[in-house]
């Protein structure tokens, strides 16, 4: 099977460079190139790429923007975001896109040519980097939210009511009418609370029941 790949840079170097070496694979053609997110769907249109190799920054319409109107199209091509900005954030927006890679520029060209190869076969691809970036991010909030519950499980029944009104952004008389207690049990429940999970203030309560999935 021929792949056909639709490059998509706003620098004109980049592209002629990836046309080149993807030209120069067995197996792949580079069918069309576009210099802006806004440029796609023309350029989709015209070459039917199986394959869209996409740059995240562009002057009018970003890669995220572009790749989710190529996802949201009928029969779409594969997307491919080949990026310089590697953060957490584009990652995780590229992919929620529909992006079914994402590589770096400074990837060898020879597995910038397997992740095309791949993903048309139907296998997602991250470059290596960018995966243990993930998982470690993964596992940090999963650490966060484990960590956060088991420190709730320190407060007595009526604490973590009071706990949960505090991190609801409730004022002390707020929380004392709707808890039926006065403003003095009000302050002291919230004393102990900080002492019991070790806080400084109403914001790290507010902050802790997040982490916990709670706020």
């Amino acid at each position: 099977m021929n792949i056909r790949v639709l490059v998509v840079d706003d620098d004109a170097l980049v592209r002629a460079s990836l046309e080149m070496m993807l030209d120069g694979a067995n197996g792949i053609s580079v069918v069309g190139q576009a210099a802006d997110g806004d440029e796609v769907p023309a350029a989709v249109d015209a070459h039917f790429p199986d394959i869209v190799l996409m740059d995240l920054r562009m002057p009018r319409v970003d890669g995220i923007v572009a790749t989710r109107r190529v996802r949201a199209r009928k029969n779409p091509p594969e997307v491919v975001v080949l990026t310089t900005f590697d953060t957490d954030e584009n990652v995780l927006h590229a992919l929620r896109a529909g992006a079914s890679g994402f590589l770096l520029k400074d990837t060898p060209p020879a597995q910038i040519v397997e992740a095309v190869r791949r993903v048309a076969a139907g296998d997602p691809i991250l470059s290596p980097a960018i995966t243990r970036r993930l998982m470690d991010r993964a596992a940090t909030q999963a650490d966060a939210h484990t960590i956060a519950q088991q420190k709730l499980q320190r407060l007595s029944p009526r604490e973590y009511d009071v706990m949960l009104a505090v991190a609801q952004g409730k004022a002390n008389a707020q929380i004392g009418a709707e808890l039926f207690m006065s403003l003095a049990t009000v302050k002291a429940h919230i004393s102990h609370i900080l002492t019991k999970l070790e806080l400084g203030n109403r914001t790290q309560i507010a902050l802790l029941a997040h982490d916990a999935g709670l706020a």
